[in-house]
């Protein structure tokens, strides 16, 4: 150590300089991944909000309408959130046991305060999948890196089934955006953070399984978080995120039971989401449909990922990232495979359900843009220790490009394919004719769907009436069952009947061919209101 004042003036001078080039150089790369994660967010956008305003016809029609009612109903009878209500069976009330109407709460509060539009649901929906970009891209730079949490967020932007779901009028987006953020700030407590990110990641989570239950299998990542808390003798800190995870699975569990006790006890006695189980159909069921695994790779090939993003998941999974130091940081990067994992129980459990309804897959699309992301960033550096160069930034520009042309273009137009427009056309229609408080029975294109009660603006049946435990994709065996059935609901009420002559049942039999006779009875006993190419009206004469 010397003590010449201008030589240690000098050294001070120089350790200065390097501290604020540091800071200088910290503020660049904050500032770079903050302008990513901006633009990422933007492509986010503009694939989620394009055809925003896409009336409710699309693949998921079926789906969405009934979301949509129960938003209507909320604006227009009742804004009680735990009596939440469809218009497909008849006068009502028609309450069903469903799951924490956040999405369509909100959208009927942008109905109460703009009017009523059928695609607010939607912009509801991608807002809440704007949220999951980011949540997922935090926790992803938490769990491995910057760069990982780029290629992952670019990757959920991008990704079919992601951009479907997250543009449609579903529970499903507001699930998967509460319960990432939920566990992204439950990782960041777990990893040395405020106290406060506790309740806020239950309570974030608990919304998010009360928004979908599928949203459940997530749990699994703050349950091995807290393991690891149990392993390292922090027993104080696992005791307060067991006696958090307590309450939500009370929170959680109080209200599905009553949303079956609500759907058991109104008619048409529909709780959503039942059946389809492996302790519904039998372990040997699903062994002999081989756990719907033909339908899983249908569904993934044509409609949510396509192939260049299962060859990046591949990829991801095939290679892992390399074995971190430190036993923290190691823990965390075991997040993605512990969510995975978790997702694949839930999958072999309810193989039914979730291949009928697809939109229930989003629980996977965390872990799986995740691991695209690391593919696609394994490819594009091919040991390559550093991202910047012209080689790695030409194979990136051309992984995005194949997925895009490949993927994401090709399936997400099919998907927005507006297969029940002569449903709406149909509503419309009975819209047109209706007189005030009038209850309409409409036929769909696709048998069972109520999107023509929904644009008709009135509440009414679907026919077959459905419900319950009732059989209502598909059309009864003769006219005598079906003309019955009619009569039924005029006895109730019917005041217009209408049906699309392209209405088709499960088995693919014309209502128009298969049901000539009632068609017969209606020329009978009912006085024709419009005959088009596409539809049939009639008003429901009273005896």
């Amino acid at each position: 150590m010397t003590d010449d004042p201008e030589l240690t003036r000098v050294e001070g001078q120089q350790c200065q300089q390097q501290t604020t080039g540091r800071d200088m150089a910290a503020r660049y790369y904050l500032s770079l991944d903050t302008a990513i994660l901006l633009g990422i967010l933007f492509i986010a956008i503009v694939f989620r909000f394009h055809k925003i305003t896409l009336p409710l016809v699309d693949g998921f029609s079926w789906r969405e309408i009934s979301t949509a009612m129960m938003a209507d109903n909320f604006q227009q009878r009742s804004w009680n959130i735990f009596f939440p209500e469809v218009s497909w069976t008849g006068p009502g009330p028609s309450y069903q046991g469903r799951e924490f109407q956040i999405v369509s709460y909100l959208t009927a509060l942008l109905y109460q305060l703009f009017g009523w539009h059928d695609w607010f649901g939607r912009v509801v929906a991608a807002f809440f999948g704007l949220v999951t970009v980011f949540s997922l891209h935090r926790l992803t730079a938490l769990c491995w890196d910057e760069m990982h949490a780029h290629a992952a967020a670019l990757a959920y932007a991008l990704m079919p089934a992601a951009i479907m779901i997250d543009s449609s009028f579903l529970p499903d987006p507001a699930m998967l955006a509460l319960v990432t953020l939920g566990v992204w700030l439950f990782a960041k407590y777990w990893a040395g953070g405020s106290g406060w990110l506790l309740p806020l990641a239950t309570l974030s989570f608990s919304l998010g399984v009360l928004s979908k239950l599928p949203g459940i299998a997530s749990g699994a990542v703050i349950f091995y978080l807290m393991v690891c808390w149990i392993l390292e003798k922090k027993r104080k800190q696992a005791s307060w995120v067991f006696l958090s995870g307590l309450l939500s699975l009370a929170s959680i569990g109080a209200y599905y039971i009553w949303a079956i006790y609500l759907g058991r006890s109104y008619p048409p006695f529909h709780v959503a989401g039942t059946g389809g189980y492996i302790w519904d159909d039998g372990f040997w069921t699903y062994v002999r449909d081989r756990f719907y695994f033909k339908s899983l790779w249908n569904t993934s090939v044509l409609w949510f990922y396509g192939y260049p993003f299962l060859v990046l998941l591949a990829v991801g999974l095939w290679i892992p990232l390399s074995r971190a130091e430190d036993p923290k940081q190691r823990s965390l990067s075991a997040i993605p495979y512990v969510w995975l994992t978790a997702a694949i129980i839930l999958y072999l459990a309810a193989a039914g359900e979730i291949t009928s309804n697809v939109w229930n897959f989003h629980i996977f699309h965390v872990p799986i843009a995740m691991f695209c992301g690391h593919g696609a960033l394994l490819l594009a550096t091919l040991g390559s220790k550093t991202v910047l160069t012209p080689a790695v930034v030409l194979r990136s520009v051309f992984i995005v490009a194949i997925a895009l042309a490949w993927s994401t273009l090709p399936l997400v137009r099919t998907m927005k394919k507006p297969i029940a427009m002569n449903g709406k056309l149909l509503g419309e229609e009975l819209a047109r004719l209706a007189q005030p408080g009038d209850l309409v029975v409409a036929i769909a294109p696709e048998v069972g769907d109520p999107v023509a009660v929904y644009y008709s603006r009135a509440r009414g049946w679907v026919f077959p009436p459905g419900g319950g435990d009732a059989e209502w994709s598909k059309f009864v065996a003769d006219d005598a069952i079906a003309i019955a059935q009619l009569e039924e609901l005029r006895a109730q009420g019917a005041d217009l009947f209408g049906v699309a002559k392209n209405a088709t049942d499960k088995e693919g039999r014309l209502f128009v061919e298969h049901h000539e006779g009632v068609i017969d009875y209606l020329d009978r006993t009912a006085t024709k209101l419009a005959v088009l190419h596409n539809l049939l009206i009639y008003r429901i004469t009273r005896p």
